[in-house]
């Protein structure tokens, strides 16, 4: 399990708003930004000493930068639970929209995660986590045989490289 910081500017550059005036990000704010960005979870005392600051005026930086929305929060990245899930995405084209009937069917498999409509070529993509690629192919079917279900593409997922929460 890994925790991650979410911060609202990419590149770390910029002012923030601290208290009445208006505050430049400086490198010490920088160097904080980085390393919560790897070690969320790093304790203050840590944190204070790899910048060579206090743990109080590092706590008070970290403070203001939360304060300014430039840290944004702290979450908790959840990895593979079990080892053995298969997560996928089946591509749904339908004959034709809006197709509720296809909505509720697909709300009673258990291994459906989400459902979204889109625009384009698609109509829904259907987040699934499943057991095995045979519990895949057997809700795949299942899936394709629904009434107004056109055509059906399955991508498996082989990692998550970036994912926000």
């Amino acid at each position: 399990m890994h925790r991650h910081f979410v911060c609202n500017n990419r590149h770390f550059a910029g002012a923030f708003n601290s208290g009445r005036r208006r505050r430049k990000i400086d490198a010490v704010d920088r160097t904080i930004l980085s390393i919560l960005s790897r070690e969320a979870r790093i304790p203050m005392k840590s944190l204070a000493g790899r910048i060579g600051l206090s743990r109080s005026a590092t706590a008070e930086r970290v403070a203001r930068l939360e304060k300014a929305g430039v840290i944004r929060g702290y979450r908790a990245d959840i990895g593979q639970l079990e080892e053995g899930q298969i997560e996928a995405f089946l591509l749904v084209t339908l004959q034709r929209t809006p197709s509720l009937g296809v909505l509720d069917r697909l709300t009673g498999f258990s291994s459906v995660r989400r459902v979204s409509s889109v625009s384009g070529q698609l109509d829904l993509i259907v987040e699934v986590e499943v057991a095995s690629i045979n519990a895949l192919n057997e809700l795949r079917n299942e899936v394709a045989q629904l009434d107004n279900v056109e055509d059906l593409t399955t991508s498996i997922v082989l990692r998550r490289d970036i994912e926000r929460g």
